[in-house]
């Protein structure tokens, strides 16, 4: 007789992607081995739904090609010859290497360099706390925040917005500038759920047609850097056909009356010319919001990671402003919950050490930094050591070019801690082998939802791998760094933590496993005001008041030229006659990032790196569907195959994914193509704002 083997099931929380951080089930077939993952039902965000390739998460943690063993180059960078020795030994070595760096030029010649592998408090910000116990150079992280936040708080004056969950609730979701098929299947769950319920509308606005859009009622394809144009021209509409909620304007908004003349002129003829679209697209999207006070913006990072993105992200979210939509259950714009946490992050980052006189060399910036750019080393020395966690630069970093050139530097050491042997990782003197979040203890907020929850180890590491936490505090004994977190077990970290930060003990977020944070009606809606000092919403911000702190540096590209309300800021990289077409890098469905790109299932889906091109572009091109393709700009060319796809605007074409640099024919993946300048007004990464040329290959 068969008895059916009852599996274990440990709770988790995915610690891949922000805006999700789904509440996961995972199945535990044994102390080291995990089955299928399912998304947490009784989690009222998640509800039970979680994207694919997490799904098979087990294919990822259990990869034969996983790094497991400490290594150490043997030959020139790059060529792939390494011999094996104890972690001990290897962190000896970085701790050396740092010591040796900082007694030649000063600490701020050793540069940790991080980012959201894993967007966990303690394995992420960890080694926060060891650059500040020892001045060593900061990170100014950019790549995702810079120029989508400050467009929402100059608004709003505050980074939270009306609960998530009542996309459910709402009569109409708007989706602008993200791609949640792709990168946040949760935000489908309860739009889908509102069309169901309520036979609500689903509205995309992106640059191509996306997975997303092919759901939607409404699906407005449009050229990148041209969303300011079309949110104005829907609010010129709004005003000209008394779709405007007057009353609430005068109590909330702090200039109504000149914002509507300043509208006057942006007509939605003034908007088609800009945005590809048709005048009666845009009018009847505009009635569409405006006959339905129940609208929820659901704004994206995608659409703000061109030059103008800042701007073009506050015009947007002056759109529910403008009629009122704050009000209403199910109604107004969201973009991110940061605000709502109030983390204490002292201990785990050792801010109570922090010297804000040590400078700050932006990430996006680090192909220049490493060739030793003045501007990016503000007189101080060359970067000579650096520990790099949970990225991969030589393959997400933009100008591709030089962050090669920088990394093959013989007087650079570089460290590596990470779980499989990416692009960066092969560039290392030392690789430390790296855990992975079913493996070590951690906890996570939800930037795109409300919830803060905990994950614990589940399962054993294989081999000799370490965590974040137990590199930083390795290396902070090795190199003399004093801080009480470095003798703290994670646990012990979230902790006190949580208790600092007003969110009870570790004890009791595990037995209730996450916490609903979400604030009430009132201030989540700015039905209690705006938070600005006088209650009301920003039509004309005051950009100065609002900055990242990159040390001295206060705000960054043409900050003088931004306009005074919101409009079509003409600061993008458009199309000449050198570079005829406009590119944009989004994300694709089965890879975040690089990481996934090793799994192969991931793979087997992606297939191969693709430019979708219009078809009449193709044929103006002389190229045809899978034709090898070249395409470039003065940064560099890179070699793609043609898919042809009717779903864009002429003269735009999209790279989905960001594929290894040796998938590529010749080595040159796809940021080769991205540009390193700094948005005003805070920086930022401009992934989707490149113009280049393409001919057959």
């Amino acid at each position: 007789m068969n008895v059916r083997q009852e599996i274990a099931t440990g709770y988790s929380a995915c610690p891949h992607d922000c805006p999700s951080t789904c509440a996961l089930e995972v199945e535990l077939l044994d102390e080291n081995t995990v089955g299928r993952v399912r998304g947490a039902a009784d989690n009222s965000y998640t509800a039970g739904v979680i994207c694919a390739k997490v799904a098979r998460y087990a294919e990822r943690i259990h990869h034969p090609d996983r790094l497991t063993k400490a290594l150490k180059r043997k030959g020139a960078k790059g060529d792939g010859a390494w011999q094996e020795i104890s972690v001990g030994d290897a962190l000896d070595e970085v701790a050396e290497a740092f010591l040796k760096a900082e007694a030649r030029y000063g600490p701020e010649a050793v540069w940790p360099y991080y980012y959201a592998g894993t967007m966990g408090l303690v394995m992420r910000d960890g080694i926060h706390r060891l650059r500040h116990a020892k001045r060593y150079s900061g990170m100014y992280d950019t790549i995702c925040t810079a120029l989508a936040w400050p467009g929402f708080i100059v608004g709003t004056g505050r980074l939270y917005g009306p609960d998530p969950r009542e996309m459910a609730k709402s009569d109409l979701v708007v989706i602008w500038g993200t791609n949640p098929v792709h990168t946040q299947v949760n935000v489908m769950t309860h739009a889908i759920r509102a069309r169901k319920e309520r036979g609500a509308k689903i509205a995309v606005v992106d640059v191509y047609e996306t997975a997303t859009m092919k759901q939607a009622d409404i699906g407005l394809v449009i050229r990148p850097g041209t969303d300011g144009a079309l949110a104005c021209a829907v609010m010129h509409v709004l005003f000209r056909d008394g779709h405007a909620n007057r009353d609430y304007l005068e109590k909330y908004a702090d200039c109504p009356k000149e914002f509507e003349q300043h509208l006057k002129t942006r007509t939605p003829e003034w908007a088609a010319a800009i945005t590809g679209l048709t005048v009666e697209e845009i009018e009847a999207f505009a009635t569409a919001i405006g006959s339905t006070p129940r609208s929820y913006i659901r704004a994206g990072y995608g659409f703000t990671r061109s030059r103008n993105g800042a701007v073009n992200m506050h015009a947007v979210t002056c759109i529910p402003t403008v009629i009122g939509a704050w009000l209403h259950e199910g109604g107004g714009a969201f973009h991110n919950n940061g605000s709502i946490f109030h983390w204490n992050k002292e201990l785990i980052e050792g801010l109570d050490r922090r010297d804000d006189n040590v400078r700050m060399i932006d990430q996006i910036r680090v192909g220049p930094a490493l060739n030793g750019d003045p501007y990016d080393l503000e007189g101080g020395p060359p970067v000579a050591a650096m520990l790099i966690q949970n990225t991969n630069p030589v393959s997400v970093a933009p100008d591709q070019t030089l962050v090669k050139r920088g990394f093959a530097r013989d007087d650079l050491f570089v460290c590596v801690h990470e779980q499989f042997m990416t692009e960066t990782a092969a560039m290392a003197d030392i690789v430390l082998p790296a855990t992975m979040f079913l493996e070590h203890d951690d906890v996570y907020q939800a930037g795109g939802q409300q919830h803060i929850l905990f994950g614990p180890k589940l399962v054993e590491a294989p081999g000799a791998c370490l965590s974040n936490h137990d590199v930083i505090c390795g290396l902070a004994d090795r190199v003399g760094a004093e801080h009480r977190g470095f003798a703290m077990t994670p646990r012990e970290l979230i902790d006190e933590t949580l208790q600092a930060s007003g969110w009870g003990t570790l004890e009791a977020l595990e037995e209730k496993r996450w916490i609903d944070c979400q604030p009430d009606f009132d201030r989540a809606h700015y039905v209690d005001g705006f938070k600005h000092p006088d209650g009301r919403f920003r039509f004309r911000p005051d950009w100065e008041s609002y900055y990242f702190r990159p040390n001295h540096r206060r705000h960054f590209g043409p900050f003088d030229t931004i306009p005074e309300m919101p409009d079509h800021w003409a600061v993008i990289e458009e199309a000449d006659e050198a570079h005829p077409f406009r590119l944009a890098t989004s994300p694709a469905r089965n890879f975040l990032n690089s990481t996934f790109n090793e799994t192969p299932t991931s793979l087997s889906r992606e297939k191969r790196p693709s430019l979708l091109v219009h078809p009449d572009d193709l044929e103006a091109l002389g190229a045809q569907d899978g034709q090898k393709l070249r395409i470039g700009n003065a940064r560099g060319t890179v070699t793609i195959h043609a898919q042809a796809f009717a779903g864009i605007k002429r003269g735009v074409v999209i790279a989905e994914s960001i594929w290894p640099n040796e998938a590529h024919e010749d080595g040159q993946g796809i940021n080769t193509l991205t540009g390193t300048d700094q948005p005003a007004p805070s920086g930022g990464a401009a992934f989707h704002d490149n113009r280049v040329w393409i001919r057959p290959a």
